[in-house]
């Protein structure tokens, strides 16, 4: 499992003062005012900076951090991403996981044969669906519900699922 989660993306700057527009790859962006710290992925290393503001512009987040004070401090850092702790994350429901923790799992049917791996999740608003590549470099999209998804094993990386007729 990853110890860091992605909520965010640097689009840009915004003003002089070494804020920067954010965009959320979060469920709720609200998490975003509860943050005191955060980690940016600059390439090389993981740099924790303090949270000192979020604002909320459209549907980006603007962020202030304690350790930057200028536009020419930030400016670099567009298209990186913001990270938090896996200890920070928002507590998930029951059959709820996170993305990063289902990409790469090995996905078997009801009969135990491998169909593939997990390689993308698509967000489509009703539910989520899985997109599953097979060893033929094949995909099979399948949708994220109780009916099809029958275990999810997050700790051994494995996925077993029922193909729902008529889908292969």
């Amino acid at each position: 499992m990853e110890q860091y989660l992605r909520v965010g993306v640097i689009a840009s700057t915004h003003g002089l003062k070494g804020e920067v527009k954010v965009f959320p790859t979060t469920d709720d962006p609200e998490r975003f005012r509860k943050l005191k710290k955060i980690y940016l992925d600059t390439g090389k290393e993981y740099k924790e900076l303090q949270v000192a503001g979020v604002k909320f512009f459209k549907n980006q987040v603007i962020l202030k951090f304690k350790e930057f004070q200028d536009i020419n401090e930030v400016e670099k850092y567009r298209g990186k991403d913001l990270l938090i702790d896996r200890e920070q994350a928002v507590p998930l429901a029951e059959n709820e996981n996170f993305i990063v923790d289902l990409i790469d799992m090995d996905v078997y049917d009801e009969e135990e044969k491998r169909l593939g791996t997990l390689t993308d999740v698509l967000q489509t608003g009703a539910n989520d669906v899985y997109v599953v590549e097979t060893e033929e470099g094949k995909e099979i999209l399948l949708p994220a519900i109780p009916s099809c998804i029958l275990t999810v094993d997050v700790e051994n990386a494995r996925m077993v699922v029922r193909i729902p007729e008529g889908l292969l």
